[in-house]
């Protein structure tokens, strides 16, 4: 069966579709729609979720999705956990289909992969470190450190290398005595690196588009399960 998922993500991510359209299996088409941001700040993401969101969710509605996943970590925790879970809400009730939230997804892979006591590692401002860490601890894990790279366009954190996020990511957990690592942001070029830091610390590793992935995956076998 041909499935179609949808994916929103801010204008200016470089890195989120790519991740997803390298990994998705054949039978499964990706469609992507656009909310205008370029500055990674509270008040560029609170525009972008007031102004800029319903835009893209009723143009990408008419492509008719199959499942469609709200790809932007940080806008996820914005507002706490339960903003992110009525936005998904209103994503299912306006395209009738179910809707993935990353920030939820990784809460949940976290969880499944039995991690309590987490490291994070992000290319945020503090004002957005702050708010992922409130939606982690919200959810009943443990952040013992987190760390950004202090970037506030949105485009920049894309030409971050990936080499650059696995010394950072090594730099951050040194001498914390955490059960597993994530990586926040879609468009940090995270998954790359994911297989080396895991090699070299020993310690599970999440990222943001792997968990928004397989959580899509997830639901989009469901529905074919189900027909």
């Amino acid at each position: 069966m041909h499935q179609r998922l949808g994916l929103i993500v801010p204008s200016s991510n470089s890195v989120m579709e790519v991740d997803f359209y390298r990994n998705l299996p054949h039978h499964i088409t990706l469609h992507v729609a656009r909310m205008y941001l370029k500055d990674t700040t509270v008040e560029g993401e609170e525009e972008m979720l007031d102004i800029h969101f319903p835009r893209a969710l009723q143009d990408l509605v008419t492509v008719q999705p199959h499942a469609i996943v709200f790809g932007c970590t940080s806008a996820g925790a914005l507002r706490g956990n339960a903003y992110d879970k009525e936005l998904c809400r209103q994503i299912s009730e306006v395209a009738g289909c179910p809707a993935v939230s990353t920030v939820a997804s990784v809460r949940v892979t976290l969880k499944n992969r039995g991690i309590k006591r987490v490291a994070v590692v992000t290319p945020y401002v503090d004002a957005l470190n702050y708010r992922i860490e409130q939606s982690l601890r919200d959810d009943g894990l443990e952040v013992v450190v987190i760390a950004g790279l202090g970037i506030d366009y949105n485009f920049a954190i894309a030409d971050v290398p990936p080499e650059e996020i696995l010394a950072f990511a090594l730099k951050t957990i040194d001498k914390h005595s955490a059960e597993g690592i994530f990586i926040s942001c879609t468009n940090f070029r995270a998954m790359e690196i994911k297989d080396r830091l895991e090699y070299l610390t020993g310690l599970p590793v999440v990222t943001s588009n792997q968990a928004a992935l397989e959580e899509a995956l997830r639901v989009l076998s469901d529905i074919e399960t189900h027909k």
